[in-house]
């Protein structure tokens, strides 16, 4: 039931991360504030396919 999905930045709008969600339970989509390599700074990152 779990899907892998991908986490995109959304300033520089690369896809940094990965992480499973189940989606009878969530069906929206995940926003992480996590650590971007590239901007080098914490943003968003908003589940994209």
């Amino acid at each position: 039931m779990r899907n892998i999905v991908t986490l995109a930045c959304t300033e520089c709008k690369r896809r940094n991360y990965t992480t499973t969600k189940n989606k009878r339970t969530t069906p929206d989509k995940l926003v992480f504030k996590k650590y971007c390599k590239f901007c080098r700074t914490h943003t968003l990152h908003k589940e994209s396919k």
